[in-house]
């Protein structure tokens, strides 16, 4: 890989990071394609790592520690896209989160009805593709790519430093 400075790698994590949920905001406000609850699940690590970023750039100190911070991030958000692939796949059933609701409320008859007349999106649907491979696919790479980048800036901290 490219020795740059780690300031420079991480500015390419927050690229990443940043192009990942504009285009699954895109994709699910622009072009009309409903996510699942596991969708949504997946949209959180990229979201923390740009606040994470953010703060390291900001704070000048502990750079280590947040890079530490956003490995976990990315390995979470390897093996949620890794058991949504599964799911995709049928190599796992269906969990729990996969049908609950927004977590709203119902008060009424009249908002249980307009509930179940809407169409709960499946974790095991594919509703979109890019070049043949669904999003969760897509996001198992960039997450594993992440992962190894951020491994490798976390184990050669102090060389790249400055």
């Amino acid at each position: 890989m490219f020795n740059f400075k780690n300031e420079t790698y991480l500015k390419i994590v927050f690229v990443i990071s940043l192009f990942s949920i504009s285009a699954a905001y895109f994709i699910e406000y622009v072009l009309g394609y409903q996510p699942c609850n596991l969708c949504l699940i997946e949209r959180i690590p990229y979201v923390l790592s740009i606040i994470l970023v953010t703060t390291s750039h900001f704070l000048k100190k502990n750079g280590k520690f947040f890079v530490l911070l956003l490995i976990l991030t990315f390995v979470f958000s390897f093996l949620i896209s890794f058991y949504h692939f599964g799911i995709e796949s049928g190599f796992f059933e269906e969990s729990s989160i996969c049908s609950l609701q927004n977590g709203s409320k119902v008060i009424s008859k009249e908002s249980l009805l307009e509930q179940l007349s809407k169409k709960t999106i499946s974790c095991k649907d594919v509703t979109f593709k890019i070049f043949g491979f669904s999003l969760t696919t897509i996001n198992i790479v960039i997450s594993l790519f992440l992962t190894i980048l951020l491994t490798k800036i976390f184990l050669d901290y102090e060389k790249f430093k400055k």
